[in-house]
């Protein structure tokens, strides 16, 4: 790529990234050298851009830069289309409605209007589960996810047996077919998983987590590792 198309890929790279990243891992993505970047970065700032950090350190955008509308490739656009016209076939209709409105935004907000393209895209998800039937809980999960707050459930198991119990969401999966929340029960004090299908009601607490949630995500995410390798006979 020019000079050019690598200063804007720079700043893609820097705006993916919440922390200070380092010139060699960048220089490494351009497919450049450190010395080249180091330049590109001082071009950059020279340019204007809000480019915190020094060499040796790392460097970051500065809270709050937006960055001026570019223009989609082929392949980007494709990968926003079909990402959220499959958010749509979810029994999600919260999410299903951020999608079509955040593709009208995308569209709209281009220097290019991008409806035509859009629309012209031939690349569709196949949803295998029939009938599309919402399932108003998981706009609660996410709700409470967001807040940071525990949630009652009346839950129903394989069996049928039912329990209540209060949990910690931590993330929600969706599988063609059905979403399963992860979440720290208090009930059993450890991570559990919990499918929407089985859960006979919910309410939003007004208690908060009892840690953030991103710390929460990287116990259960240590833990579902461990529990593999212990399954799979790999750790005694």
């Amino acid at each position: 790529m020019d000079k050019t198309e690598r200063l804007f890929s720079i700043m893609d790279a820097l705006r993916r990234h919440r922390r200070p990243v380092t010139a060699a891992a960048l220089a490494e993505e351009q497919g450049v050298s450190v010395r080249t970047l180091y330049r590109d970065i001082q071009t950059l700032i020279g340019l204007g851009a809000p480019i915190d950090g020094e060499a040796g350190v790392g460097y970051m955008l500065k809270p709050g830069f937006f960055l001026p509308p570019l223009m989609f490739s082929a392949e980007e656009l494709e990968a926003l289309v079909l990402g959220a016209r499959w958010v749509e076939t979810q029994p999600d209709d919260g999410l299903g409605a951020a999608a079509r409105n955040a593709l009208a935004k995308i569209a709209t907000a281009s220097p290019e209007d991008l409806r035509d393209r859009i629309s012209d895209t031939a690349l569709w998800p196949v949803a295998v589960w029939g009938e599309r039937k919402p399932i108003p809980v998981l706009g609660d999960i996410r709700l409470a996810m967001r807040q940071e707050k525990a949630v009652r459930i009346d839950y129903a198991d394989v069996e049928g047996r039912a329990s209540s119990r209060t949990i910690w969401p931590v993330g929600l999966a969706f599988y063609e077919g059905k979403q399963t929340i992860a979440a720290w029960c208090l009930l059993r004090e450890s991570f559990r998983s919990f499918r929407t299908d089985r859960i006979v009601s919910l309410s939003i607490l007004e208690d908060r987590y009892g840690k953030r949630r991103a710390t929460l995500e990287k116990e259960w995410r240590a833990s579902w590792v461990h529990d593999r390798l212990y399954e799979d006979g790999s750790e005694s």
